[in-house]
């Protein structure tokens, strides 16, 4: 697991290689990843948008954003922590993702962005 802190709000994040869902035969590799949001502010936070940062080894990369995740817009109270599944698919075997979420702070109506930490997708094989 890999996680980082910042503007209060920890980010968690655990990769699993989909093999039901891959087929190296025509270079497709699917992974889930699931992510946990911890809110350490004293105040509310809604999670408005994501930008992903996708790089697969071959040196091709991607960017992915838009509102919410997997569908909404996650508002956590301090305390409170969001937790939710999402998938990527690369063209290798390994590859790595990295981001950026856009909160805001309900009670100053302030937006800021939370840095999600950049994670590896190995497919088991190649870890040996």
């Amino acid at each position: 697991m890999t996680s980082l802190i910042s503007e209060g709000v920890k980010v968690s994040v655990e990769t699993f290689y989909q093999s039901d869902y891959s087929n190296p035969l025509q270079s497709e590799y699917m992974f889930a990843y699931r992510i946990t949001l911890e809110n350490h502010n004293s105040f509310p936070v809604k999670l408005h948008r994501r930008h992903w940062y996708i790089f697969d080894s071959n040196g091709t990369h991607r960017e992915v954003e838009g509102e919410g995740v997997v569908g909404v817009q996650p508002i956590m109270l301090p305390g409170e922590s969001y937790q939710y599944v999402s998938g990527c698919n690369l063209r290798t075997e390994l590859g790595k993702m990295h981001g950026i979420y856009q909160m805001e702070n309900l009670h100053s109506k302030q937006m800021f962005d939370v840095s999600i930490p950049t994670f590896e997708m190995i497919v088991p094989m190649k870890k040996n």
